[in-house]
């Protein structure tokens, strides 16, 4: 029986579905190799749960669906989708403590989200001058 893992991560409006089965080690996002994404920045945070296991990530192939949000908010979300995936499919309690300890974010959802606009103001902290005083 193949063994199948899907999990999801989620940065801002950002929204990443993984799914991971036995393989060669490939990774794709919405069926485009990870190699070819854009921009390098977002590439490099993608990769970092499978550059701290090099070894188990080899051997798992791993494909994301990510929609919503912009380019760095998709590629936090693929980045914990990953790592989550990686951790279910080896049941390995260590393996999730080296990824916590590495940064929290990779297993944990970003919570945080945009303040509301206020009045009297173009945004959440912004406000008109005022002549007195």
């Amino acid at each position: 029986m193949v063994k199948v893992i899907n999990t999801s991560g989620k940065r801002k409006t950002a929204v990443a579905r993984a799914t991971i089965t036995e393989g060669s080690g490939k990774l794709r996002i919405n069926s485009v190799p990870v190699e070819a994404w854009q921009p390098e920045l977002a590439r490099m945070k993608i990769m970092e749960p499978l550059a701290l296991i090099p070894d188990k990530a080899s051997k798992v192939d791993i494909d994301v669906s990510v929609a919503g949000g912009g380019v760095m908010g998709q590629a936090e979300a693929t980045r914990t989708a990953i790592a989550k995936a990686i951790v279910d499919y080896y049941e390995d309690a260590e393996l999730a403590r080296a990824f916590k300890q590495y940064d929290r974010s990779m297993l944990i959802s970003d919570v945080r989200r945009k303040l509301p606009k206020k009045p009297l103001g173009r945004g959440a902290r912004k406000k008109r001058q005022k002549s007195y005083r």
